[in-house]
């Protein structure tokens, strides 16, 4: 089904996936008055916390695919691991926004390459390298330094590998043989930023203000916004982002990410069409969060204001802050001295189970600046370690998370 026709609150959003950005987009519509459903393969997933109505079925069974999209006036995904080739399906039933073409291009790095360089999109140097190829085919392509990236279900650094000199060369070979992957050039950046961008049925667009990324161990650590880069560089971002949006034919919201190299033009790194990690500031400091203009985008409602209220620092909450002894978690991370903290704000994710590493939360601190906003969330993120904490008995829990 095709048309821009609004589909008004009280009507079914439905979302593929159940994790942490399905969860805020069902908490964000079912504020709006839309009722949630949620396809996902777990049992007890985040989203499911928080929706009307959850089915656990693979992507591959067709016949529950079909059945909730039955049930829904509009579907969405919350992350590029959704097969594409499986949910084209669902435009026979309902509206699917992003168009499944744009999930196929984006989740696949050789599509996702190819495209930004067939439409002209300033990005760094790569080469292909199939399943079956030499990979040392790759390295002659682009050279030394380099980035080998595996093709397909890659995020924070997963399936990574930086080659700086060719006594590194056999080991990347024997990592990464039999598997597809791209050789990138690696890029001298002096940081790394990203603009989340929305775009309706109609053609109207929105660009949240840039954020500035920084990570840790690959994963995204803090985001800072404003991003502290010059005023040029930061319009640029956005008109790549909106000029990205356009070209792709999103409907829905998107994450542009960017390398800031220290000399030349900025380079689209990757695409995401959904919300992002580093877009989760906007819950707290923006007019209208990423969620909800993902809700108006999809639903072919007016888009709301971008605007930023307040210079913001989000910060990731990983599992790694829950105390721990001989392996195993004893006691909750001191969310009572984070939450003591007047411009500091919690989300966490409902997950039942704190991996290190794993994902679990975030917080945003605001401020009258950038500098001092990050200073807070240095200072909050080390309370979370040091501050004491209850027990898993005095908080009279018998598993970690709910």
């Amino acid at each position: 089904m095709n048309g821009i026709d609004a589909i008004f609150p009280g009507k079914t959003i439905g979302v593929l996936g159940g994790g942490q950005l399905g969860r805020m987009l069902a908490q964000a519509a079912t504020r709006m008055g839309y009722r949630m459903h949620i396809f996902e393969l777990q049992a007890d997933s985040p989203a499911s916390a928080v929706a009307h109505e959850t089915i656990n079925a693979p992507y591959e069974d067709l016949a529950a695919l079909t059945t909730f999209a039955r049930a829904c006036d509009v579907v969405t995904y919350e992350s590029e691991n959704v097969p594409a080739v499986r949910i084209k399906a669902i435009e026979k039933v309902t509206r699917l926004r992003p168009h499944w073409s744009v999930l196929e291009t984006t989740q696949n790095r050789f599509r996702e390459k190819r495209w930004l360089r067939d439409h002209g999109f300033p990005h760094a140097r790569f080469g292909e390298v199939a399943a079956d190829g030499d990979l040392r085919t790759g390295f002659d392509q682009v050279g030394l330094p380099c980035v080998v990236k595996t093709a397909d279900f890659g995020y924070d650094g997963k399936g990574q590998m930086k080659i700086f000199s060719a006594e590194e060369i056999p080991a990347a070979v024997r990592r990464f043989t039999g598997q597809p992957v791209v050789v990138e050039q690696f890029v001298d950046f002096s940081g790394e930023v990203s603009a989340v961008v929305t775009r309706s049925p109609s053609g109207e667009m929105r660009v949240f203000p840039v954020a500035e990324n920084l990570h840790a161990s690959h994963i995204l650590d803090f985001s800072i916004v404003p991003a502290r880069v010059p005023l040029a560089v930061a319009v640029r971002v956005e008109q790549l982002a909106r000029a990205v949006a356009e070209k792709i034919g999103l409907v829905g919201v998107m994450c542009v990410e960017f390398f800031v190299p220290k000399t030349g033009d900025v380079l689209v790194n990757e695409l995401a069409p959904r919300p992002h990690n580093s877009g989760h500031y906007t819950l707290d400091a923006c007019m209208v969060s990423q969620f909800e203009q993902q809700v108006r985008a999809i639903c072919g409602l007016p888009l709301g204001s971008a605007e930023l209220l307040s210079p913001v620092v989000m910060a990731n909450i990983f599992g790694d802050v829950w105390k721990r002894r001989d392996g195993k978690v004893v006691a909750e991370p001191a969310w009572n001295a984070l939450l003591a903290e007047p411009a500091v704000r919690l989300h966490l994710y409902g997950k039942s189970e704190p991996l290190i590493g794993r994902k679990m939360g975030h917080f945003s601190a605001t401020a009258l600046d950038v500098n001092t906003a990050l200073e807070l969330a240095q200072r909050c993120r080390a309370k979370l370690w040091s501050a004491p904490s209850f027990s898993m008995e005095q908080a009279g829990m018998n598993t970690v998370g709910v």
